[in-house]
């Protein structure tokens, strides 16, 4: 769809953010400062925070300087208790230190010579079985029922474009999950796989994400280690001509550890103006957490998420400076979710227990990663079908760009043929799939995405400030018209 055609079709949907227009006119727009939101920013992704990973001490550090943020923003705590905080779960599933590979009797260190990728309790044990690069029916024609195989990594089917983000490592994803689901048909007992060339270049980051293990919500049960697997490990290119000797033997004992780590949201609040439209809330959504510390590039470990999601986080602490001096019609919530990079864990556990009943949600306006790319284009996701939810939002936001940054809208990237799915891969979608109107705001990727390049120094303040502009405008427009955005009766994802 055009963004011509999306206009138009925007058009009725328009006039009432147009009236919305007319009810909050004046606004406080002029109290977000360029200068707060840099300062802010090179605070929150400096070294001293130390990439913010999930489930760590630097995570709940950064997020106690968040709320000591807020209260200073005059904002009211909304979390646990009467604090800023909402506590949950986060568990952790990893390989434990007894795990072990042999080949021919030899030990093969994990996680530098080979790579399980498998992360559940598997064992083998018995001759390799080397079959290549053997597929269809040469395949076919080969007995590894029960055996351990040893085989080439493959070009899998659909494999990420050169401009993918982080290409090497969702290539090597794809290729290590279609080649062992070919020899797990089979009956494989376990699968070696011998690295190809862009499987070698993603080894640091596969090897560091998969050493971590494996991330959920907490349910409280006494374990939640996933069930008995096939062992599947990964080894370098070189290590083929081993794998190819007759009569070479291997075992595999893989074993699971489960631990469960403190994460949190941390959650304000600002009272709206009218008692009518009090149980009614705005919710200004962002994620706080990072890498953390990996696998150094160019001397540096530390992965400060300074786009990613430095500048989403500090956009809502000066949206919420200028919402407290002049508060909507209807109460805002400001969240800033923990554990987004693993798997949306925060904003998942806040669309489950929010802390106002779910059904007084009105909109929820997520920022991430806007301080990058042209300074006069910016992209918003949830603006066209299949993932528009509200027609009545999108019109909102489009109105409060037109009165605000006058940004060049780049809808491309919220088309589900857009091969990042990027509208999947940040915190207004679990508040989306349950039906609140829901959009991202965002300047979309670049090249220093989730490497230790995305720096303070790196960020476009002006381009910030003036999506920060945009973001609070549109929330105003909800915020004081007379009617609740509504939610597209036709909407449902395409996955």
């Amino acid at each position: 769809m055009s963004w011509r055609r999306l206009t138009t079709a925007l058009a009725l949907a328009a006039c009432g953010a147009t009236a919305a227009r007319a009810q909050g006119a004046a606004d406080n727009r002029a109290a977000i400062r360029e200068g707060e939101i840099k300062r802010d920013l090179f605070k929150l992704a400096g070294d001293e925070f130390r990439g913010r990973e999930a489930g760590t001490l630097d995570e709940v550090r950064a997020s106690v300087w968040l709320a000591d943020m807020a209260r200073e923003a005059g904002l009211k705590p909304a979390g646990d208790m009467g604090s800023f905080y909402q506590w949950w779960g986060l568990r952790r599933v990893r390989l434990a230190s007894s795990s072990s590979f042999a080949l021919g009797g030899v030990k093969v260190p994990l996680w530098s010579e080979a790579v399980a990728v498998s992360i559940a309790d598997g064992r083998a044990e018995g001759p390799v079985t080397w079959v290549g690069d053997a597929v269809g029916s040469s395949l076919d024609a080969l007995d590894i029922e029960g055996k351990i195989v040893a085989a080439h990594v493959l070009i899998p089917a659909n494999a990420p474009g050169p401009n993918v983000s982080l290409r090497a490592w969702r290539y090597a994803g794809l290729a290590i999950a279609q080649r062992t689901l070919q020899l797990q048909r089979k009956g494989a007992a376990a699968v070696v796989l011998v690295a190809d060339s862009l499987t070698e270049v993603a080894w640091d980051f596969l090897s560091t994400v998969r050493q971590r293990g494996l991330y959920s919500l907490d349910t409280g049960s006494t374990d939640q280690r996933p069930d008995r697997a096939m062992p599947v490990l990964v080894m370098h290119r070189g290590a083929w001509k081993q794998l190819s000797e007759r009569g070479l033997t291997a075992s595999v004992d893989l074993r699971t550890e489960s631990f469960t780590y403190p994460s949190v949201n941390v959650i304000g609040m600002v009272p709206g103006t009218d008692p009518k439209l009090a149980n009614e809330y705005v919710l200004f959504s962002s994620h706080q957490d990072h890498d953390g510390v990996r696998a150094p590039v160019a001397g540096d470990s530390i992965y400060n998420g300074a786009d990613d999601n430095a500048t989403g986080s500090v956009s809502l602490l000066a949206i919420a400076r200028a919402w407290v001096k002049k508060p909507g019609k209807r109460p805002a919530l400001f969240v800033w979710h923990g554990a987004e990079e693993r798997g949306l864990l925060g904003s998942r556990y806040h669309a489950l227990r929010p802390v106002v009943p779910r059904e007084q949600i009105v909109a929820v306006l997520n920022a991430e990663m806007m301080g990058r790319n042209a300074p006069d284009t910016a992209s918003l996701m949830g603006v066209q079908p299949p993932h528009r939810n509200s027609t009545d939002l999108v019109a909102m936001a489009i109105q409060a760009n037109t009165e605000t940054a006058k940004f060049v809208i780049d809808s491309t990237w919220d088309r589900p043929t857009h091969p990042e799915n990027w509208y999947f891969r940040s915190d207004h979608l679990p508040y989306a799939r349950l039906g609140i109107p829901s959009i991202m705001f965002t300047s979309v990727l670049h090249p220093d995405y989730h490497t230790p390049r995305d720096e303070p120094k790196t960020i476009d303040t002006a381009k910030l400030t003036r999506i920060t502009t945009w973001i609070y405008r549109t929330g105003w427009l909800v915020a004081n018209a007379p009617k609740r955005p509504a939610t597209d009766p036709t909407f449902k994802l395409e996955r």
